[in-house]
């Protein structure tokens, strides 16, 4: 046996060294029992010439110990290296394919090296160890679905690249196509490795004020050290302090790398690059966007970018692009945390409207691998990281679909249809991961809703059913005492709003609703969930509810579709940037009784929260959740104090209980949450909005003149109360 594998070894580094000479990579299928794929991997491992090689599984093998060994969940921190040889355990009982790190570490791997997939003669029949994150209460992950490893399976057998190897036996290889040879031209920057990357290098350079530049690649296209290139430049020219931020410093490491080498009198300190002319420095998203709000970074000529935008919440990105007047956004579009595709797409309206002199900069030309290289589209098409949605036709203006469920057997093996939607969820989310595939197909208890043209899907909703617990562990879990997994909303409202009724009850949530961008604003989002409702009661469910990012539109959408707010986050939430808000709707008796009790309570505490821990909370959506509340006449006393006030008679804090109840009375006779004025007396009276951070808000020089402003507000909002009655 160990002659066999020996001679496979050699059969296998000779295909690698092929494949080097074309700067093309391989992917090795390597199936058979644990312990007979280990001991191969193994073999291959220790033939040696394998430029920093990585094994990625929950357990290191024998002699193997980290860096060379690195478990799934850490695999974003080798981002910016390069490795020669990948290998990738999902055969052993402990182990399973975790999505995300190999679409991660899958673009670390250099031309001429090799992915090497273990995984069992069967893979696909059952779940395997990742799915225990899958497995939600009371699921076990035994239990579930394996739509998701079957179709990999299938896809990996249907592929003529693949390299297909049984331990003992000699490995199948692909014939690889002849080639002409095509000598690579010149780049005219001596400093840059591709004419793509030149060109952002230079564009970069240019970069102009109230001109964003945005940057989108896939991986490999060195995009971060174009990005360290055009750093080392405007140090050189003078340029005293560059900020740079990322979701995490090893997403720049590139960056940092490339600026070392070209500013070699620099010296690394930590997060920072200084040399005696200037620093660029590398803040975490967090602290910059408190940094930003409090005034001490950004303003005139200072200089941002924005490295993996597409994982950043999009509301900081928005709060940069006001503060910073030189910024460029750089992103991955076929990512592993987050689709570039969907930041693009969504985006580029915010751009439009704050900076429409933008410029966008896609880098096509790969840097570590060939343009041709075979494993990169077999990586696309198995973990659907350029997923699309379909192509708008004329076919589309003329239809009027009706919802339907899909099946999701169906969908498993119907690779287009499955395309199509899955692109559909891409590119209206930024952060659609390649697990999220895994989901869509294997998630218990999760249902997808259609609207199709032909197959071609115009909206999708999909839902997850969530709730019946016993009455004695909604009690343990209200108390803090135990955490099942999954059932998102209906543990959020027993254990933070102390509802343990939103456990024993049956719940229904919308995980995800996206409609094609040319189909927007026609009214499809509102008939899936009119259909979701129906099908709800129909079932016996007692809520519909929804979580998503608090946003006045989002809120709008929600609430004409008749749900209220039941629970607002306290913190801003790390995909969105926003603070996470639960919306619900009634579907059955027991629903009635459950959201009366769920909004009393919200309302009940909401005005204390804005006063304390949501006092940064943004005024619109404040004044959205305020006017669900709704508010009693305006009484005699509070009339004379708020006209006091408009005439300058009284200080507004004296008469505070009375502009509030003016600012409720206003809500609740329609006026729109989004109004500057209501915004503004909002942020002042249930807020603690005021002095020097008032009057920086609304851009006047001091307390005097902000005073003034609210005074102004005041009598508006007064005059409307007379006109409305």
């Amino acid at each position: 046996m160990h002659r066999r594998e020996e001679a496979a070894v050699r059969v296998l580094r000779s295909h690698a060294r092929r494949l080097g000479r074309r700067r093309w990579r391989g992917l090795v299928w390597l199936q058979g029992t644990p312990a007979a794929c280990r001991a191969a991997a193994l073999e291959l491992w220790g033939a040696g010439g394998w430029p920093a090689p990585l094994w990625l599984g929950p357990e290191a093998p024998e002699r193997l110990t980290p860096p060379a060994w690195l478990p799934p969940a850490r695999a974003r921190t080798r981002l910016g290296g390069e490795h020669g040889l990948l290998v990738v355990d999902a055969v052993s009982a402990a182990a399973g394919l975790d999505p995300d790190a190999v679409a991660a570490l899958a673009g670390t791997l250099r031309a001429g090296g090799l992915l090497v997939l273990m995984t069992s003669l069967d893979w696909g029949a059952r779940p395997d160890a990742d799915y225990t994150r899958l497995a939600e209460h009371p699921w076990r992950p035994e239990a579930l679905t394996s739509r998701y490893l079957a179709r990999l399976a299938r896809l990996l057998t249907a592929a003529d690249e693949v390299i297909r190897w049984c331990p003992g036996e000699t490995p199948r290889l692909p014939r690889l196509p002849a080639r002409p040879s095509s000598p690579s031209s010149p780049v005219a920057d001596a400093d840059c490795l591709t004419a793509d990357q030149a060109t952002a290098v230079e564009r970069l350079a240019r970069l102009r004020r109230r001109r964003p530049l945005v940057i989108t690649a896939d991986r490999g296209r060195g995009k971060s050290a174009a990005l360290g290139i055009a750093c080392a430049r405007w140090l050189a020219a003078g340029e005293p302090e560059v900020l740079v931020t990322a979701p995490r410093p090893a997403a720049v490491e590139s960056l940092f790398e490339r600026l070392a080498a070209l500013c070699p009198e620099g010296q690394r300190q930590g997060n920072d690059f200084v040399t005696e002319g200037g620093v660029v420095r590398f803040v975490a998203p967090d602290a910059l966007a408190e940094l930003a709000r409090a005034g001490e970074v950004g303003g005139a000529g200072r200089l941002l970018l924005v490295d993996e935008a597409a994982a950043i919440p999009a509301g900081l990105l928005g709060e940069w692009l006001d503060a910073f007047p030189r910024i460029a956004f750089s992103t991955t579009v076929h990512g592993y945390e987050g689709s570039g595709r969907g930041f693009a797409l969504r985006f580029r309206e915010r751009l439009e409207r704050a900076t429409p002199a933008w410029r966008g900069l896609h880098l096509a030309a790969p840097i570590r691998w060939a343009a041709d290289d075979p494993l990169e589209p077999l990586l696309h098409r198995l973990l659907m990281l350029d997923a699309e949605p379909p192509a708008a036709s004329d076919s589309w203006a003329d239809a009027a679909p009706l919802p339907r469920r899909l099946s999701r057997e169906a969908l498993a093996a119907d690779e287009p249809r499955l395309r199509g939607l899955f692109g559909l969820l891409v590119q209206a989310h930024y952060r659609t991961t390649p697990s999220d595939l895994r989901l869509l197909l294997d998630g218990p208890g999760l249902a997808v809703t259609v609207l199709e043209a032909g197959e071609a899907p115009l909206a999708v909703a999909l839902t997850a059913d969530e709730g019946g617990f016993e009455a004695a562990l909604a009690e343990r879990v209200a108390r803090g005492e135990r955490r099942p997994r999954g059932h998102l909303m209906a543990q959020s409202l027993a254990a933070h709003a102390g509802v343990r009724a939103a456990l024993t009850g049956r719940l229904r949530r919308v995980v995800r609703i996206a409609v094609a961008p040319e189909r927007r604003r026609e009214g499809l989002g509102q008939a899936l969930i009119e259909a979701e409702l129906s099908r709800a009661r129909g079932e016996g469910r007692d809520l519909l509810g929804a979580s998503f990012g608090a946003e006045p539109g989002l809120i709008a959408f929600w609430r004409r579709l008749g749900f209220r707010a039941v629970r607002l986050g306290l913190t801003r939430e790390t995909a969105t940037g926003e603070h996470a808000l639960m919306v619900a709707r009634p579907t059955g008796e027991g629903g009635e009784r459950l959201l009366a009790a769920l909004t009393e309570r919200f309302q009940r505490v909401l005005p204390g929260l804005l006063a304390f821990e949501l006092r940064d909370l943004a005024p619109e959506v404040a004044a959205a959740l305020l006017a669900e509340g709704g508010a009693p006449a305006l009484t005699d006393d509070d009339r004379q104090d708020a006209e006091d006030v408009a005439a300058g008679h009284r200080e507004p804090a004296l008469a505070r209980p009375a502009l509030q109840a003016l600012v409720r009375h206003a809500l609740a006779r329609g006026m729109p949450p989004e109004d500057a004025d209501l915004a503004l007396l909002v942020a002042w009276g249930f807020q603690g909005l005021a002095g020097e951070a008032l009057a920086r808000r609304l851009g006047v020089p001091g307390r005097r003149q902000a005073t003034a402003r609210l005074r102004q507000a005041v009598a508006r909002l007064m005059l409307s109360a007379r006109r409305r009655g």
